[in-house]
């Protein structure tokens, strides 16, 4: 392991990071799909760069890559939900308190808020990678495996019994469970313009994005925003998430958004800024585990993590192996570039909001998300966008909250883990 490598590492992390930044802010564009193309031309790449550095660098050094634009991909991506709406499958509910505090005048809180819990919780994941990837090889990954339907089941439990309005809860979670299960298993098409993409951006964004975006059409402005260049919620957010990360990084369906729902049940987290930073801390958390889990079970819970264990084969395996260490300083490096990409261009998103009319900025959104699911998903993307819109709007019209509608991804985790698809499930005969 020599500078010149760990200089290469760290070229390696910067570009993944500026990509990272991109993925992030652009609604609709998520890092595994850079990724997936990224793949899909890595021989190409791998011609290009064998030259220079290398045959043999080059799959370690496009894994850094990958990882670091997934691990900054996670500090940016609070952006949009905070100031566009259009949220990512990790932190979906986040755009809610986003939207509060944006309304408020305190847009650049939640941003702040988001970059101090993600960065929390990389220095801790990073910390903490090599002794959990020693548990994981030791027993640990076969205890939490044999636990996996239960811990789905029990996340529903909690979710229906923090709320005072059970049945309406209830119905809201089938509702949405049904609309998740739909959008990921029955085969609907998703292919717009640009080609084949996933039905998650518009499921995700009609349910926790555009229903604040309709509601802020009533609104006559938004207040001017100001920043205090503070942290507003200090550490113990993002210290908070680690733990919830490292189950979010294991399990299938509990996403950041849905870990730190749960977290908020136990700790009756209330304060908008405190959920934003520790649904950020849980992102990261998870983003950094990947590369424990790829290490330890072969297999990702994320595109990013299945697109590496591809191009590095077995390299990754064993217990704190060369691989596994310079995949970790690649996404350390990349974290701090992460946060200053987060405050930056969470200062840029203020100064458009403060010079644009409220309505006009609404209205390019809702433009904006429309034409992006269109080219992504096609006309079947905007008919899920809809419908996703139009049950988005019951728990508010209800008096509750928005947080059973994670449902969407946790069932069907759960039927997936039951063995059940759209072939085994009917309705009136007819299959789903």
């Amino acid at each position: 392991m020599g500078p010149e490598l760990l200089l290469l590492v760290l070229t390696a992390a910067a570009v993944g990071a500026a990509v990272g930044t991109f993925t992030g802010l652009v609604p609709g564009i998520h890092v595994n799909t850079l990724a997936a193309v990224l793949f899909t031309s890595y021989p190409a790449v791998e011609t290009a760069l064998a030259g220079r550095i290398g045959t043999d660098a080059v799959p370690l050094l496009v894994s850094c890559g990958i990882m670091s634009a997934a691990a900054v991909h996670s500090f940016v991506d609070f952006v949009p939900s905070v100031f566009v709406g259009a949220p990512d499958a990790d932190e979906a509910l986040s755009v809610l308190p986003g939207h509060r505090l944006l309304t408020e005048g305190r847009g650049m809180a939640a941003v702040r808020a988001a970059a101090a819990g993600s960065a929390v919780g990389a220095a801790c994941a990073l910390l903490l990678a090599v002794p959990v990837q020693w548990m994981m090889l030791h027993g640990l990954a076969g205890i939490m495996d044999s636990l996996t339907p239960f811990v789905l089941v029990g996340t529903l439990g909690i979710m229906l019994i923090a709320e005072d309005r059970r049945l309406l809860t209830l119905v809201v979670m089938l509702v949405a469970g049904f609309l998740g299960f739909a959008v990921m298993d029955a085969g609907i098409p998703a292919a717009g313009v640009l080609g084949e993409s996933t039905l998650l951006f518009p499921l995700l964004t009609g349910l926790f994005g555009l229903p604040p975006l309709l509601e802020r059409k009533t609104q006559t402005a938004l207040p001017p925003q100001t920043d205090d260049g503070c942290d507003p919620v200090g550490p113990g957010p993002g210290l908070r998430g680690v733990l919830t990360g490292l189950l979010a990084g294991w399990y299938p369906g509990i996403t950041a958004t849905v870990g730190a729902s749960l977290a908020s049940a136990f700790g009756r987290e209330r304060d908008p800024a405190r959920f934003i930073s520790l649904t950020a801390s849980i992102g990261t958390v998870t983003a950094v585990f990947a590369v424990v889990t790829l290490s330890v079970s072969g297999s990702g819970r994320s595109g990013t993590a299945l697109i590496v264990k591809e191009i590095l084969g077995e390299e990754l395996g064993g217990f704190c192996s060369e691989t596994f260490v310079l995949l970790l300083f690649s996404i350390a490096a990349a974290s701090a570039l992460g946060y200053a990409a987060t405050i930056g261009t969470g200062r840029l998103m203020v100064r458009l909001t403060d010079r644009l009319p409220a309505e006009l900025l609404t209205n390019a959104v809702l433009t904006l998300i429309g034409v992006l699911v269109l080219l992504l998903t096609g006309i079947w993307g905007l008919a899920v966008l809809a419908v996703a819109a139009a049950v988005g709007m019951v728990p508010p019209a209800a008096g509750t909250s928005r947080v059973p509608l994670a449902a969407c991804l946790i069932v069907p985790a759960l039927l997936g883990q039951l063995g059940w698809d759209s072939t085994a499930l009917s309705f009136m005969g007819w299959p789903l």
